[in-house]
């Protein structure tokens, strides 16, 4: 994938990545604490996190293609190392949305049986909400230092520290 209406996809398909992690994570952790938002997320949970994973790679193949157009530079290279690394904590966020959705899913209504292990147990939420917590701050800090890279490397000789002159407009 390269241009998207003459414009370098990766440009366009960061948006996806940059809106849809930290909203993925944002929704795992409440629904991970709190099992009636869980319920309330119901199949959206693992859908997002599912869009929110395909788009991962679809940014970083554009991405590799822009590098492969741009001027090679050691910022460049810094930031397609970096957001080689953030697939594998998106797939954490899919896996946690798929287990927080289908054990809300499965959790009776009704108090549980004795003897069995209920999703709205202490020690299950808590073990759930530390790993949903922990990925997700993981997912959005990655995808931040990979943010602040990529513009780094776009923007670091491209703007002036002094103000131009205004335009006239002739």
């Amino acid at each position: 994938m390269g241009l998207i209406n003459g414009l370098p996809a990766h440009v366009l398909l960061v948006h996806m990545v940059v809106v849809l992690v930290p909203l993925t994570a944002l929704a795992l952790v409440a629904a991970a604490l709190w099992p009636s938002a869980a319920r309330r997320l119901g199949p959206l949970l693992p859908l997002l996190a599912l869009v929110a994973l395909v788009s991962v790679p679809l940014t970083t193949q554009a991405g590799e293609w822009l590098e492969r157009h741009v001027n090679n530079d050691a910022l460049v290279r810094r930031h397609t190392e970096m957001g080689d690394g953030l697939l594998p904590w998106v797939l954490g966020l899919f896996v946690l949305a798929a287990v927080v959705w289908w054990a809300a899913r499965s959790a009776p209504a009704e108090p549980g049986r004795a003897g069995r292990m209920r999703w709205s147990a202490p020690p299950v939420r808590i073990v759930v909400g530390v790993l949903s917590l922990a990925v997700a701050v993981g997912a959005v800090v990655d995808v931040y230092r990979i943010g602040d890279s990529g513009a780094k490397a776009a923007w670091h000789d491209a703007v002036s520290k002094t103000a131009t002159a205004p335009d006239d407009g002739s």
